[in-house]
């Protein structure tokens, strides 16, 4: 789906940091999002019950009218009112060695990116933030053709900023995927494939996504060669947001 592609990361001006706080605690705010859980169960199970139908259509595709402004916190997932943009959540949970200005603002930080297996230092500034992206696993336009468009817009703002379905990741890596499916991009780390399919289906389970035919066939090649994998949620340990 390489006809709608997403830049998932504004540049951000750099920010000046005087007495930078490393270890300031973030109140994580528990979801009271509409969108129930995903279904429990191995996630093979949960594949088979997914809807499997064509993708619909992209004509009516806008990220900002569909899913809203990027990285609000005026939303109802989880970390939604914690008064920190939910890019910089998902940086606090997935960096280490993370520094921050104030409460919220990620400066720097290091990534060991899923996507490619390298190790990534993350600088926040207008030249060097876009090195570390947020993905969303289900990316929102694939979203929009397999259901989403379907959904209540304060719904379709909770999956856009679901941590179930965020990860930060190699930037190019991340502009690379695009719109694409699970038939269409993989992770270059084939030891990350089954955690990043894994997610996927959860995140389709919960919101209530359907799968094409060509995309059930490619997760379940992946899922064929994982064992019995248990599904990811909310409180699963690569999902969960730092307290």
């Amino acid at each position: 789906m390489r006809s709608s592609r997403r830049c998932l990361v504004t540049a951000v001006a750099l920010v000046a940091v005087s007495g930078v706080a490393g270890c300031q605690p973030k109140t994580v705010v528990p979801s009271t999002d509409r969108a129930a859980g995903p279904a429990a169960g191995s996630a093979a199970a949960v594949l088979a019950k997914l809807a499997v139908k064509p993708d619909g259509s992209m004509s009516t595709y806008n990220r900002l009218k569909n899913f809203g402004a990027a990285w609000t916190d005026a939303q109802n997932a989880t970390g939604g009112h914690n008064h920190c943009d939910t890019r910089d959540d998902i940086l606090d949970r997935d960096l280490t060695a993370v520094k921050r200005s104030g409460k919220c603002t990620v400066i720097s930080g290091s990534l060991k990116d899923p996507y490619t297996g390298r190790t990534i230092k993350f600088k926040r500034g207008r030249a060097t933030s876009s090195a570390v992206q947020i993905d969303h696993l289900v990316p929102l336009g694939n979203a929009w053709v397999t259901g989403a468009s379907k959904l209540p817009l304060a719904e379709r703002k909770e999956l856009a900023n679901d941590p179930l379905n965020l990860l930060a990741a190699d930037g190019p890596a991340n502009m690379g995927k695009s719109d694409d499916d699970a038939s269409e991009w993989l992770p270059a780390q084939k030891s990350f494939d089954c955690e990043y399919v894994k997610r996927q289906i959860a995140v389709k389970s919960k919101y209530h996504l359907w799968v094409t035919a060509k995309e059930k066939a490619a997760m379940q090649a992946v899922l064929d060669h994982c064992g019995n994998q248990t599904l990811s949620s909310e409180s699963s340990h690569e999902v969960k947001l730092k307290s």
